[in-house]
């Protein structure tokens, strides 16, 4: 009885479909995105092509790559065809990536506004399912002391203790604080509690001289600053 492979290799694909190979002759730029996930892919199956199975993976994701790199393993490795090894290459892949995009913004080591505070946070807080909050520690001059992860929640909220937050900024003997945390919501506008919280945190730097110069929500899009907004 004749039997079939249950994969298919690149190389046993037709030539005009062999993305490696338009990528050696055309270069990378020619390649679509489909294209570069089936690279990493490798192979498909009896049914349909790494390429193929590219473009259903994208086509989930609303062809979104923002979308596809929040993915977990588990998610990709729902897909017909994407196994553990397959799902870690596609996200280490897309990882790598938004990490080249943060090089290319020069982090400052002066915090001069919420900008260059958010050029800092950003790779920590952009692509989060769940919500975590940050504290940068802030020398007399507004040099950066340290940036420290104070607590990870779930997908509505993280808890900011005070105590945790002031402790550690005595502890670097930090002059002034910028608080900030995520919204996976992408909605940038603070809730009651950010703003009751802010507002506590503002109250009790003032005592122990550690001002709280800015609190940041971040999005995948942007964030606001409350600061800029004049919440604080």
């Amino acid at each position: 009885m004749e039997t079939y492979e249950n994969n298919l290799s690149i190389k046993a694909w037709a030539e005009e479909d062999r993305p490696r190979e338009k990528l050696s002759t055309q270069g990378r730029r020619s390649l679509s995105d489909a294209e570069l996930i089936a690279i990493l892919i490798g192979s498909g199956s009896r049914n349909e092509t790494a390429v193929e199975l590219s473009k259903r993976i994208l086509h989930h994701y609303d062809n979104d790559l923002n979308r596809l790199g929040k993915a977990s393993i588990a998610e990709l490795s729902k897909f017909k065809g994407i196994g553990e090894a397959k799902a870690i290459s596609i996200i280490a892949a897309l990882e790598l990536g938004r990490r080249r995009g943060e090089t290319e913004t020069k982090v400052p080591d002066k915090i001069d506004g919420s900008r260059s505070a958010y050029n800092i946070l950003r790779r920590h807080l952009v692509d989060l399912p769940h919500e975590e909050f940050w504290l940068l520690l802030l020398s007399r001059s507004n040099k950066l002391i340290a940036k420290e992860l104070i607590s990870k929640g779930g997908l509505s909220g993280t808890i900011a203790d005070p105590k945790i937050i002031f402790h550690i900024a005595l502890q670097h003997q930090a002059s002034s604080v910028i608080l900030a945390h995520n919204h996976p919501s992408n909605n940038k506008k603070p809730s009651q509690e950010d703003i009751f919280l802010t507002k506590k945190l503002h109250s009790a730097g003032l005592i122990l001289d550690i001002k709280v110069v800015d609190h940041l929500i971040i999005t995948d899009d942007g964030y606001l600053s409350f600061a800029d907004e004049g919440l604080l």
